[in-house]
């Protein structure tokens, strides 16, 4: 996206009144699998659309990251909410959510290799042609492991994909922060790694320590730590947009703005509350 769109919120059911009433708002994200694209989109989400507001159809079960070659059904459906939506763009993850017919229910990571880059590639080359043009951008997981014997870094992974394909890069502020802190490794340092220049947009989300774990919930508030990366990732580029995950669990309309407040401020973008 060359256009700023500053902070936004992620659009769902649950908080459609509140983000509906942001009065700043011009930027949200929908995930595309609640779309039905010949049905008529929910009416708060339709009046978002009709006042411009870029609203982005997020995927989460392309399976970008299998072995097997992605679903044509499910990239034309991309396609379709992204025509439906009038977005700019599209999103999706590198990850598997399937493998021999079976569902994970989760974002798996996949095994930084160069077998597993060549499939990567070849399935996003394959949405792409389903998209006609839709500009696609990809996010890195958090993950709670790595597989073993990689033969690239994250950085070097992540670098190549986007290379390879022209995509633009979905950074999500707080999976640097989840899988450094779960590396042992420094976050910031990553930050420096990172293709930055490719950045369609960041988001910016919660998580908890459990089990010796820092899990990436969506579901509770964002750590200090994670803004203070929102500042260090500012500082070394100007993201076209970022935007605050809240997946359950969502708080009052109070903690919801304090907490785009804060990104805001980290950012050092207008509040939009």
């Amino acid at each position: 996206m060359s256009v700023s769109y500053g902070v936004g919120i992620g659009w769902r059911p649950e908080i459609a009144g509140y983000v509906a009433g942001l009065p700043g708002l011009r930027f949200t994200e929908v995930v595309a699998e609640s779309v039905h694209t010949h049905a008529p989109l929910p009416d708060a989400l339709a009046e978002l659309v009709a006042r411009g507001v870029c609203v982005v159809p997020h995927g989460v079960k392309l399976s970008l990251g299998g072995a097997e070659p992605i679903s044509d059904e499910r990239a034309a459906h991309l396609y379709e909410c992204a025509q439906l939506l009038n977005a700019p763009l599209v999103s999706e993850h590198i990850a598997f959510v399937r493998a021999g017919g079976l569902e994970a229910g989760h974002l798996l990571p996949v095994p930084r290799t160069r077998e597993s880059l060549d499939a990567i590639v070849a399935n996003v080359r394959r949405t792409q042609s389903a998209l006609g043009g839709v500009p696609l951008a990809l996010e890195p997981i958090a993950a709670l492991f790595d597989w073993p014997d990689p033969e690239l870094t994250e950085a070097q992974f992540l670098t190549e994909i986007l290379e390879g394909t022209g995509c633009g890069l979905l950074l999500d502020i707080a999976n640097v922060y989840a899988n450094a802190r779960n590396r042992g490794e420094s976050p910031a340092a990553l930050l420096d790694e990172l293709p930055l220049s490719r950045i369609a947009y960041v988001h910016v989300a919660g998580g908890m320590q459990h089990g010796g774990y820092y899990h990436d919930t969506h579901t509770d508030a964002i750590p200090p730590e994670v803004l203070t990366l929102v500042k260090d990732l500012c500082a070394r580029t100007t993201p076209p947009a970022l935007m605050l995950e809240r997946d359950g669990e969502y708080p009052p309309a109070a903690a919801l703005s304090a907490e785009l407040d804060a990104i805001a401020a980290a950012a050092g973008r207008p509040a939009i509350t």
